[in-house]
């Protein structure tokens, strides 16, 4: 009798079931699909949103894994009422978030969506007038979440020759052979003031909702370029708007928004906010890409780490990335 039962909730094409069950222990068995088991008795369900009637399926059930990084609001609402269950994520497209972060960074710091645009058109002048570009190097970068993603960003941003600090909610000291600073959320403020970027890697929590809002922007130099790869919210929409359209921000490079579309009819036609970004010269903008949706190479990098959280599980072992409920993270 195998060790573990895994529910995948969903639907999963035939390489990602064949990628996971090529890195599996014999131990583990896995049933998949959008409708439960007949007679469910699994002991693991991998989903991010499931029903109340999935939670309660299983009188095994004590391990829900979410199959990206975050915890969905409604999701989290559900395991308040059920304690028994441990709630963990995969954190398997850190990389691929980073890349985006540092990207978007650049982008907005060279202003190359209004250069590439311009030069399209057959149109150089903008070579001869003066260049609104800025120079990284030298200058500090505060990194808003010292996770899997802010640890890769940070070590891009000192790979530029930046002055790195971050930001976490338990500070803990970087490791011996790094340069980054790393300080609790008390010291936000005195960061920003000398900030040239800023980049957002936190999740959405009561606690991180609107952080930086008219106050935290405020403490910002004109010079200063915000990039937010973490959820549209953690920053607030209007000051962050304002701020940007009267230059008292540089620049902005954002991959995460304040409204999506809701069907998919709404995916070509609904603006990223309430506010006109889209009008805005100084804002390079991506539709929530930074998790490689969609990449045949980040599902295949989805189900290994899978694979090593069933496999944890099959063992006694600890599942990596445990969430914490009551914190939302």
């Amino acid at each position: 009798m195998p060790a573990l039962w895994a529910h995948l909730l969903g639907a999963y094409d035939e390489d990602s079931l064949a990628t996971l069950e090529r890195a599996l222990d014999p131990a583990v068995r896995i049933s998949h699909g959008p409708e439960l088991p007949a007679q469910p008795a699994f002991d693991l369900l991998v989903a991010g949103r499931p029903s109340t009637e999935a939670l309660a399926s299983s009188p095994r059930l004590r391990t829900l894994l979410i199959p990206y990084a975050g915890l969905p609001e409604r999701t989290r609402t559900l395991l308040r009422e059920r304690p028994q269950i441990a709630v963990h994520n995969l954190h398997h497209n850190a990389g691929a978030a980073a890349e985006l972060a540092a990207a978007l960074l650049l982008c907005a710091a060279k202003f190359l969506v209004p250069l590439d645009r311009a030069l399209r058109a057959g149109d150089w002048s903008p070579r001869y007038r003066p260049n609104p570009s800025l120079l990284l190097g030298g200058k500090r970068a505060v990194v808003l979440g010292y996770g899997a993603i802010g640890r890769r960003v940070a070590a891009f941003c000192c790979g530029l020759d930046m002055e790195v600090a971050a930001i976490r909610r338990r500070p803990a000291p970087a490791p011996a052979t790094s340069s980054v600073s790393v300080h609790g959320p008390e010291a936000l403020s005195d960061l920003l003031t000398d900030a040239t970027a800023v980049v957002v890697a936190l999740p959405l929590t009561e606690k991180t909702r609107g952080l930086l809002g008219e106050t935290a922007l405020a403490c910002l130099p004109r010079e200063s370029v915000v990039v937010n790869v973490g959820r549209g919210a953690v920053i607030d929409e209007t000051a962050l708007f304002t701020r940007l359209q009267d230059g008292r921000i540089r620049a902005a490079g954002l991959d995460v928004w304040y409204c999506y579309p809701k069907s998919e009819a709404q995916r070509t036609c609904t603006r990223p906010g309430t506010l006109p970004f889209e009008e805005l010269e100084n804002v390079v903008l991506s539709p929530h890409r930074g998790g490689a949706l969609g990449m045949a190479e980040a599902e295949r990098a989805r189900m290994r780490a899978l694979a090593t959280s069933l496999n944890a599980a099959a063992r006694g072992e600890e599942i990596p990335h445990r969430v914490d409920v009551a914190e939302g993270y």
